[in-house]
């Protein structure tokens, strides 16, 4: 029997080895799905995102218009073989959105949260612009992504619905993108993946290139860091007017520091404000402990700066920089080149951990007004190759920045906006002056208690031109009485525009035409070096030949066409003055500035042309960089001017209605 044993254990060897059968084996598991791919592993070029989070109702309760905050995040990937500096994207907000927190991004505009972005808005990267790509970073993601969380209201839109925006762009030059489309998995998501521009002509950024080039403007700022410490540096900032119609006076520029920075001296400019309680009160004081405050210029966060007045331009400690001075004034380059600059410098204390010579960070969100001049809308800073200065030891060799940004401003034309000047009518062959539009520069409340702001501007005689609007209201009824037009109750508003002029045809003949021009001044101020640009439709421009008591001159500014006038004072005659007092104290009136020429025009180029129609009145009048508004209607012919008993007429009704008021 011992020989059995080995075969019995053979074979039951042999049977525990052998498979079970088909219908003892478990079902066959099918092999994992795999995972869907991500819209942005799908795009070669600069991917965009824009994820809504939540959404929750918020007080007060009104079912006309319902708030409701919003949470998103905003996703910036660079995928593309070229660094992306600078970015900016567009987000076409729709639901009349207000932002109140954006993480790592600046509104372009230097808008201050909250601020309404109902319309869209433009975001930039802060503190970190640039987004490097995956070959230089061998695929790291935080050097390729910028990630901004949102934080803001908006209405009507209610849960479950989702309020994504109608579009995100890429708006750097040279890229195209195109219409977003909401995730496959998500409706709270769009995306889009942009890629460069064919048709666009751009020096190629390569890895190597380390700033991008500079862009042109109506205005550009450049802030220079030309000397640099551990613990503060010294800038010069540069304004720069590139508009041949754009000016400024008395101009304020202001800007927001980011890392607790304050300015402790300055040249060629000023704070509105000097105070440094700010610093004392503020961390500054307790990494300053030696410093005496009392010597710190300005410590707010948003100071506002002005330029000195002429008298200072050669004060050691205030004056001595080349451009400074000058009130505020910055021409255009056809009027003065030598004047369409302004400089000053200021030395800049840092806060940790920014206490080394390299850790420079330009103070954002510029913004530059003026007195009586067009809004600029500038954009965020962005840095360029360093400025080059002359050698100041006379050496035929350049000197350069330390770092260099260049702000670029641009005059807006939003139409909300209220005009700052407005233009009167007038003509030989019509008695009456069509005045400036009631309320061409804005009415205040409180007047709008004592005249009606919708109702249209009255006809005046042309004595009342020199007349004070709220001294000209018995002349303004009189003479309507005479015209037998209707006396509405209450009078229409005034224009309230500091500035008004009026454009008069004075004659038409066989072989041409005359406008006389005038500038009044009804405001507080003096506009020195002043000047007057008037654009012409094609017809009339043709027959221009001269002015004879303003400088004159055709300038191209639309496309190369040659259609504006463009006029400044002769020579003793660049100041408008302000209003005045009248030198006969008895009368009691106020006497405006006043500044005034006629204008020769010629039918030889151009025949046919109907000058009491539209071809002999402006298209476009710009007073100092300002657009002014045109009045609605034009003069009509009423058969030439009425003889002297109209004005014994009007003057016997002036006595009358004053007799009835006293």
């Amino acid at each position: 029997m011992g020989f059995l044993l080995p075969i019995l254990l053979g074979v039951f060897l042999l049977i525990t080895a052998t498979p079970p059968s088909l219908s003892q084996l478990p079902p066959e598991i099918d092999p994992p799905a795999p995972a869907p791919i991500s819209p942005s592993e799908l795009c070669n070029g600069i991917f965009l995102s824009y994820t809504f989070i939540l959404g929750r109702q918020i007080p007060p309760n009104d079912t006309t218009d319902q708030p409701y905050r919003f949470e998103s995040v905003l996703t910036v990937l660079n995928n593309g073989r070229e660094e992306l500096k600078e970015w900016r994207v567009f987000v076409g907000f729709q639901h009349h959105e207000i932002l109140t927190s954006a993480t790592d991004a600046i509104i372009v505009n230097g808008t201050d949260l909250p601020a309404p972005v109902g319309n869209g808005t433009i975001f930039a990267g802060y503190p970190v612009s640039d987004l490097k790509t995956a070959i230089q970073t061998a695929g790291d993601l935080k050097q390729m992504t910028a990630t901004i969380e949102l934080v803001g209201t908006q209405f009507m839109v209610a849960p479950p619905a989702i309020p994504l925006p109608s579009n995100i762009s890429l708006v750097n030059d040279g890229w195209s993108c195109p219409e977003p489309t909401a995730t496959p998995l998500s409706k709270r998501q769009i995306t889009t993946c942009c890629i460069r521009d064919p048709t666009f002509e751009v020096n190629t950024t390569t890895i190597t290139d380390k700033f991008l080039p500079r862009q042109p403007g109506d205005l550009t700022i450049m802030y220079d860091v030309i000397r640099a410490y551990d613990q503060n540096y010294l800038a010069e900032v540069t304004m720069e007017n590139h508009n041949p119609l754009g000016r400024l006076d008395h101009w304020e520029l202001s800007f927001d520091w980011m890392r607790e920075e304050f300015i402790q001296k300055m040249q060629g400019a000023y704070p509105t404000v000097v105070d440094a309680t700010k610093c004392i009160f503020g961390p500054q004081s307790q990494i300053y402990t030696g410093l005496d405050f009392a010597d710190v210029l300005t410590c707010e966060r948003r100071p506002i700066i002005v330029d000195l007045p002429p008298t200072k331009a050669e004060d050691p400690v205030l004056g001595k920089i080349p451009s400074c001075c000058r009130n505020g004034t910055i021409l255009p380059r056809t009027m003065d080149p030598s004047k369409s600059a302004s400089v000053f410098t200021m030395q800049v204390a840092k806060m940790p951990p920014d206490f080394n010579r390299s850790a420079l960070s330009p103070p954002q969100n510029w913004r530059i007004k003026g007195t009586l001049n067009p809004d600029y809308s500038c954009g965020p800073p962005v840095r360029v190759s360093p400025t080059l200065y002359p050698d100041p030891s006379g050496m035929p060799t350049n000197k350069t920045s330390f770092a260099s940004w260049q702000i670029v401003c641009n005059i807006t034309h939003a139409k909300t906006e209220t005009p700052k000047c407005c233009v009167s009518y007038s003509a030989f062959f019509n008695d009456s002056i069509i005045p400036c539009n009631t309320c061409a520069c804005g009415c205040v409340s409180e007047t709008r208690r004592t005249c009606s702001a919708e109702t249209p501007s009255l006809l005046i005689p042309p004595d009342a031109l020199l007349v004070p609007f709220e001294n000209r209201t018995s002349l303004t009824v009189a003479w309507n009485a005479l015209k037998h037009k209707t006396i509405p109750n209450p009078m229409p508003c005034g224009d309230n525009c500091g500035v008004s002029i009026n454009w008069h045809i004075a004659t038409d003949y066989r072989g041409g035409w005359t406008a006389r021009i005038t500038i009044f001044n009804w405001g507080e101020i003096d506009f020195p070096d002043w000047f007057l640009a008037v654009q012409m439709k094609k017809p009339a421009i043709r027959g221009f030949e001269k002015a004879y008591s303003f400088n004159a001159s055709l300038l191209s500014i639309e496309g190369g066409v040659n259609n504006t006038i463009f006029m400044e004072g002769l020579p003793g005659l660049e100041y408008l003055v302000a209003e005045r007092d009248e030198l006969d104290p008895k009368k009691n009136l106020r006497v405006p500035g006043k500044q005034q020429s006629v204008i020769q025009f010629s039918k030889k180029l151009t025949p046919g042309i109907n000058v009491p129609e539209r071809d002999g009145f402006p298209a476009k009048v710009i007073f100092n960089g300002e657009e002014c508004l045109l009045p609605d209607v034009l003069p009509l012919p009423s058969g030439g001017r009425r003889n002297g008993f109209d004005t014994m007429v009007l003057l016997c009704m002036v006595i009358f209605v004053v007799a009835l008021v006293i």
